[in-house]
């Protein structure tokens, strides 16, 4: 059993909201007071998005998750991915 710390460039995983399994690392933080504050998070495949701080569990150091990743890593595909890797499934 370990703690991490919440800070940048810790790897964490998405709880809920839209981006619900995203895997990344943590880039910024915005501080909004009086509102909720912003995670900026940036995925394996380059890809950056945001979402609030509630939503966002720290699951390790930026080398190494303490936890096992689901199939595709914490990685979200756009629709032509997700098409491409379907029909390749099929053949």
């Amino acid at each position: 059993m370990g703690h991490f710390k919440f800070e940048m460039g810790q790897l964490c995983m998405i709880t809920r909201g839209a981006n619900i399994g995203r895997v990344g690392t943590i880039m910024s933080v915005e501080r909004h007071p009086g509102s909720f504050d912003i995670v900026h998070i940036k995925d394996r495949k380059n890809h950056i998005f945001a979402t609030r701080i509630g939503n966002v569990f720290v699951i390790g150091d930026a080398t190494k998750p303490a936890i096992s990743l689901p199939k595709g890593k914490g990685v979200k595909l756009n629709v032509f991915e997700e098409r491409e890797q379907f029909l390749s499934k099929k053949e």
